[in-house]
């Protein structure tokens, strides 16, 4: 017989496996000499009360056992095959060319950025030496934005595919099995790489092809189907068909669809800033003590509030994380959160933004559907101007920036390129500003603490999701005008994080699968 059975634990029990079985014994009012069978599924922590526990459920077999819950995937040889050329090789692009494999496609990455190992210099070079390199950043090379920011795996989006397979490759090719169980899995940029460069090795094992520091310049196209890609002006690349998964941040291929005249649309987004607080003071007031247990995480927070016409949410939230550069062009400042596997800064991080409207875009419509990289753009270009070096962060006390005051001095800050004191309604539209002032009176009635004059706000947050949108077909994820190309991902404007990415990558190379089937 099988059945689940969820337990409650206090922070100090959570490491002992004769109580926890003994707690199942008595739930299923069994005596110890039942030969059980026990698998834990979910672990996740409640503290709505004074008292934070652990919650666990376990999948049980009573003398029956249990099978593996993960959905491991084999692939094919497929130096023979059929071909399709993925652009990007983040979580959409990556998964897709695994899906494809599986089905013996032959997949063919073009990726404009460099390999984990070498990225890790030009990181360095943002962060120390206010250099960005437009092709090799914390958004563009091997595994894509996720890579090097933070690396959670929490998605609402198990309508949209399994999100139990895509953990369970992620374990297949190295990651803690805590992902398959935690209610907020997170791998951590220090561990993701190894996982990335594992896929990686698989893929090539097996027959694919991956083409670093290859940035696609055009597109090969004949009587509105594309045959292929151009890279780096001079090599080409033809195929069966084109995935397109080029993440958020390729702006130049949102100007290379248009000057081909291929169909993009208009798509809004939110802006704003990241807000960051002392780890200990957001432990505080989550876990209700300011002894927080070492058997507890440091503490997350996940807030959303309307104001008047425009919703207001924390975004990509760090717990012990830190403020990185996510900037993809010298002109331009970008910030995005990020953590290493243990979260062990004294720092809190998340993005705090506000929804764009249609509106807000009035100012730049010239611009047509460029109207939200505008925006976006107007923002990261003003911010540069703003402290003694490109890469360093306007920033204001929270208190202050409620009261519309300069701050005269800052509090420490994990951003280590550098921050500066200066307003924030400087930067911003109006609306956008009153919008963060009044969602931050509402969070502090959630969150009593969570505004205090030791959190600062930093700017700017601009890169929450794509403000283009490449459409598809639903059901075949083909480009309606242009045959064999399958837009994909957070870049084609259908995806938010890495999880959901990877599933619509995998979406994706399924529609390619029916297509080349139809062929």
């Amino acid at each position: 017989m099988k059945t689940r059975i969820e337990i409650t634990l206090h922070p100090d029990e959570i490491n002992n496996p004769d109580l926890i079985r003994s707690r199942i014994l008595t739930q299923l009012n069994l005596s110890d000499d039942n030969h059980l069978y026990l698998q834990l599924i979910r672990k996740s922590i409640d503290s709505r009360n004074k008292r934070t526990l652990f919650r666990l459920l376990y999948e049980v077999g009573i003398a029956e056992p249990l099978e593996s819950p993960y959905a491991f995937i084999e692939l094919q040889k497929v130096n023979h095959s059929k071909s399709v050329i993925i652009v990007g090789f983040g979580p959409a692009g990556m998964f897709a060319a695994l899906k494809l494999m599986e089905n013996g496609i032959k997949p063919i990455i073009i990726e404009r950025g460099k390999d984990v190992n070498q990225r890790r210099r030009d990181l360095r070079s943002i962060q120390q030496f206010d250099v960005v390199n437009p092709d090799s950043n914390y958004c563009f090379g091997e595994g894509g934005a996720g890579t090097y920011s933070d690396g959670k795996l929490y998605t609402r989006s198990n309508k949209r595919g399994d999100v139990k397979r895509i953990l369970s490759i992620l374990i297949q090719h190295g990651a803690n099995q805590d992902v398959f169980i935690d209610a907020h899995p997170h791998i951590g940029s220090n561990k993701l790489p190894v996982i990335i460069k594992n896929i990686r090795q698989k893929l090539i094992e097996f027959g694919g092809e991956i083409h670093f520091n290859s940035r696609v310049t055009d597109f090969v196209i004949s009587e509105s189907q594309i045959l292929g890609v151009r890279t780096n002006d001079t090599n080409e690349f033809l195929a069966n068909a084109v995935i397109l998964a080029t993440g958020h941040s390729a702006r130049d291929i949102y100007y290379l669809l248009a000057k081909k005249n291929i169909l993009i649309e208009k798509k809004l987004f939110a802006l704003g800033v990241r807000i960051e607080h002392p780890q200990p003071l957001i432990n505080e007031i989550q876990y209700h003590t300011k002894n927080k247990s070492e058997h507890l995480p440091p503490a997350s927070y996940s807030l959303t509030c309307q104001t008047k016409e425009r919703g207001v949410f924390s975004f990509c939230m760090c717990p012990g994380g830190l403020v990185v550069p996510a900037s993809t062009a010298p002109n331009e400042l970008v910030l995005n959160g990020m953590s290493l596997s243990r979260r062990n800064s004294p720092f809190a991080n998340s993005g705090l933004v506000a929804q764009v409207m249609e509106k807000d875009l009035i100012p730049f419509e010239k611009y047509g559907v460029f109207a939200g990289v505008e925006i976006q753009k107007s923002i990261e270009h003003k911010c540069t101007e703003m402290g003694p070096k490109s890469q360093t962060a306007p920033a204001q006390r929270v208190t202050d920036f409620l009261n519309s005051r300069i701050s005269d001095a800052l509090p420490a800050s994990s951003y280590i390129p550098g921050i500066v004191s200066h307003p924030l309604e400087a930067i911003y539209p109006e609306p956008i500003i009153e919008s963060l002032k009044s969602s931050l009176a509402v969070f502090n009635n959630k969150m009593k603490g969570y505004v205090t004059s030791e959190a600062i706000m930093l700017a700017p947050e601009t890169r929450t999701s794509s403000p283009i949108r490449i459409p598809r077909d639903k059901e075949t994820y083909m480009h309606p005008e242009i045959k064999g190309l399958f837009p994909a991902g957070e870049g084609a404007g259908y995806a938010g994080g890495i999880v959901s990415a990877a599933i619509d990558g995998e979406n994706s190379a399924a529609g390619v699968i029916n297509f080349l089937n139809r062929e």
